[in-house]
């Protein structure tokens, strides 16, 4: 028997409002526990909540970005549940008319094929508190309660962890791109349940569905899912009887595990929420946020193939951010040299930024920087390898690539009678290149090339200096 798996994810992103969505306070990240609160969000016993419409705004717009119908008459609803991270025990979010319904994204498998996950709906509601466990006990901060979420819930139409992982890669691309959410999974701004069930291929009803929680990164997101999918796989093939169970991710032994029974619905007893207005969203009012939504990231991405004829590799890569993105597009259009752009910004600025833990924002340069390093290694001002050994030092400096030059003398040896001098030098002292060349063993002249640019430490101009060993050779 071949089995398949059946997944929908249910995706939560803070929005980047500066205050909370019920009340005042900031959402700024981080401060001293419980300091950002006041009565709303710490649910005390008097105080009204006031609906930011700022937060409604932002989720229209991720409902449009993701091909979504807008919901112009909707409400708040209350879902009751007890925990010590829910302060009013009842979360104000949205149930029989979430504000978003019947979008979709479509992602690029493997094989090419495009294919469409629909995007069941999109509500707005109010993040939890946070809940800090101790050997002492567990310890509850509300400086996160009540900051303003949208669930993404997709339909169950992803068949593997792959595509969960290539779905998640491409909403995330998105809401951080029109400016809805920062989308950082490491603060939490960026949180994954998955639904999986599995079945037999070729059959129609779902099967029994696990729902694991609180995946905060996309290793976590695919391992989670290949191993409940195994496990599933397992159960039933001894004829265990699978029940609808919420489970988390154990990363430490690479395992889900039981928290507790699926809650249904009707668990949460939704009902209207009393203290908030019925929400009314004019076409006006959609059409106004429709054009604030810039150039998406796959729309960009077709846009760098087009334009600048990038490889689709190329071209994906750059607008995985808006920052990379609009950073290889000032670089591109300053230099005239889109490859160049894209494989200095892929290759050795990716790197450093990597080794040095920042985002291409935090870099001291500018696009107009890399232009002008690509500019004077193709006028012969300077090497491709002193370009490396260049753009290290504006890295860590700030400085542009023609002031790097000129304090440290990096300019290129373009002066072939001063060249051929020195190859003539290695040549006399390495009598077998010309033996070895002259036996058929060409290669030779690399070494010789080599022994050239380590006598001028890497300044000479390297492909001067390959004709004239090459010539030399031959006359000798």
């Amino acid at each position: 028997m071949e089995f398949e798996s059946v997944i929908g994810l249910e995706v939560h992103a803070e929005l980047l409002t500066k205050t909370k969505i019920y009340c005042g306070c900031t959402t700024e990240f981080g401060g001293k526990s419980n300091t950002h609160v006041c009565p709303v969000c710490l649910g005390l016993p008097g105080s009204l909540p006031q609906l930011n419409k700022h937060v409604v705004e932002l989720g229209i717009k991720a409902g449009l970005a993701l091909n979504c119908e807008i919901t112009k008459i909707g409400r708040m609803d209350r879902k009751s549940y007890f925990y010590p991270d829910c302060p009013k025990n009842y979360q104000i979010t949205q149930d029989e008319l979430p504000l978003c319904r019947n979008g979709y994204i479509d992602i690029e498998l493997e094989s090419g094929e495009v294919k469409r996950i629909g995007i069941e709906r999109i509500h707005i509601e109010e993040d939890a508190a946070k809940l800090l466990h101790t050997k002492r006990g567990t310890l509850v901060d509300f400086n996160r309660s009540g900051v303003p979420l949208i669930e993404v819930v997709s339909k169950p139409d992803l068949r593997s962890p792959e595509e969960a992982t290539l779905y998640l890669t491409k909403l995330k691309s998105i809401l951080s791109s029109i400016g809805i959410s920062d989308c950082k999974m490491e603060e939490g701004s960026l949180r994954c349940d998955g639904n999986i069930s599995i079945r037999e291929k070729g059959t129609e009803p779902f099967g029994i569905r696990s729902e694991v929680k609180n995946m905060n990164s996309f290793k976590a997101l695919e391992k989670a899912l290949n191993y409940e999918y195994g496990r599933q796989v397992e159960a039933v093939t001894k004829g265990e009887i699978l029940t609808v169970e919420t489970r988390r991710w154990d990363e430490t032994n690479n395992e889900t595990i039981v928290m507790r029974s699926k809650e249904q619905a009707n668990d949460y007893r939704y009902f209207p929420e009393g203290d908030l207005v019925t929400l009314n969203i004019s076409d006006e009012w959609i059409e106004n946020v429709r054009k604030t939504i810039p150039e998406l990231p796959h729309e960009k991405e077709a846009r760098f193939i087009k334009e600048y004829e990038l490889p689709k590799y190329d071209a994906h890569v750059l607008t995985l951010t808006v920052s990379m993105a609009d950073f290889f597009d000032e670089a591109a259009k300053i230099s005239g040299d889109p490859k160049s752009a894209s494989n200095w910004i892929m290759g050795d600025i990716s790197r450093l930024m990597k080794v040095n833990g920042i985002w291409i924002e935090d870099l001291k340069f500018e696009p107009k920087d890399v232009a002008e390093l690509i500019e004077v290694i193709k006028d012969g001002t300077i090497s491709s390898a002193i370009g490396k050994q260049v753009l290290e030092a504006i890295f860590e400096s700030g400085k542009s690539p023609k002031e790097i030059i000129d304090e440290k003398g990096l300019k290129q040896n373009n002066d072939e009678g001063a060249l051929l001098e020195l190859v003539n030098k290695v040549l006399d002292e390495n009598p077998q290149v010309v033996e070895q060349y002259k036996s058929g063993r060409t290669k030779i002249l690399g070494f010789a090339v080599g022994q050239v640019m380590k006598e001028t430490k890497g300044q000479a101009n390297p492909g001067i200096v390959n004709k004239l060993v090459e010539q030399e050779v031959v006359k000798r």
